[in-house]
């Protein structure tokens, strides 16, 4: 079954209660690229008035997780995809709403080879942290596995 946006969105949202529990919003999915936003939400903030760190790793790390479904959402019934690691960089402080925009380093298509040939890939998603102005204020990649069930 191919996904659509509408199924990226629900899918994410119902799987992932942190998503929920920021009131992270889904702005696009392409099939290569996810953007969502954090809103300024005063509960969310830090010290200095902007989106709180842990609140914008969330955001990034929620975007990657949507590109990695919508890549792969037709092999969900085989494997389980799995953040295996994250690195993130905080380049500008943040104030307002901000956005994360993933996309993944390699083609589906190269990664379910991986997985056809009977490897567990690795592969990483780099996603871009701006605010409302497009300054980026951060980078995150995470590094993804597809986990085959058993």
């Amino acid at each position: 079954m191919a996904l659509d946006f509408e199924s990226v969105k629900q899918g994410l949202s119902g799987a992932v209660p942190m998503v929920r529990t920021l009131n992270l919003e889904f702005v696009d999915w392409d099939g290569e690229t996810a953007v969502m936003r954090l809103p300024d939400q005063a509960d969310y903030h830090n010290h200095l008035g902007g989106p709180h760190a842990g609140a914008m790793f969330t955001l990034a790390e929620s975007a990657s997780g949507a590109v990695v479904i919508g890549g792969f959402g037709e092999k969900l019934a085989e494997v389980v995809p799995l953040a295996a690691s994250a690195e993130i960089q905080y380049l500008k402080i943040a104030q307002g709403p901000v956005t994360a925009t993933a996309t993944m380093s390699d083609s589906v298509a190269n990664i379910l080879t991986e997985l056809d040939d009977g490897k567990r890939p690795e592969f990483d998603v780099n996603i871009k942290i701006a605010d409302a102005q497009g300054t980026q204020t951060g980078a995150m990649t995470v590094r993804w596995t597809l986990k085959p069930l058993k």
